[in-house]
């Protein structure tokens, strides 16, 4: 079912036809998981910037390896996952410092990610969020 909320349209965006709407509708329940196991899970890790892990669901540590270099440690393998990461604040409140981020499996670890944050003057350390669809 969906929210009447979404249909009253954000400032700048066009307002949605019930043609349009109405396909949406029929795609919530037709969606399939292609590829993905029966365990599939969505983890996360949210880190601030001396690599302290302050939350996350199935992250078990984070690591700072060097300036802007962390590793950030999860429940199980993770070799075969997407891995996505942004800049981000560990509270609520203002706005994240500019930067950017990368994001790999770790060498030699299956159940880690390596992160990498960078300013326009190179590595420097962020806070950073970290999702990981096993």
């Amino acid at each position: 079912m969906s929210s009447s909320r979404s249909r009253r349209g954000a400032a700048g965006q066009p307002a949605a036809d019930m043609a349009e709407i109405a396909r949406a509708d029929s795609e919530i329940n037709s969606c399939t998981p292609v590829g993905l196991p029966a365990t599939a899970r969505v983890l996360f890790a949210v880190v601030d910037a001396n690599g302290t892990l302050i939350r996350g669901l199935g992250a078990t540590s984070a690591t700072r390896l060097a300036t802007g270099m962390y590793q950030v440690g999860f429940d199980q393998d993770i070799v075969g996952a997407a891995y996505i990461g942004t800049v981000g604040l560990i509270a609520p409140g203002g706005l994240a410092p500019q930067g950017a981020i990368t994001v790999a499996p770790r060498t030699g670890i299956p159940n880690a990610v390596f992160v990498e944050t960078y300013a326009a003057s190179g590595h420097t350390d962020r806070p950073f969020h970290l999702a990981v669809l096993a």
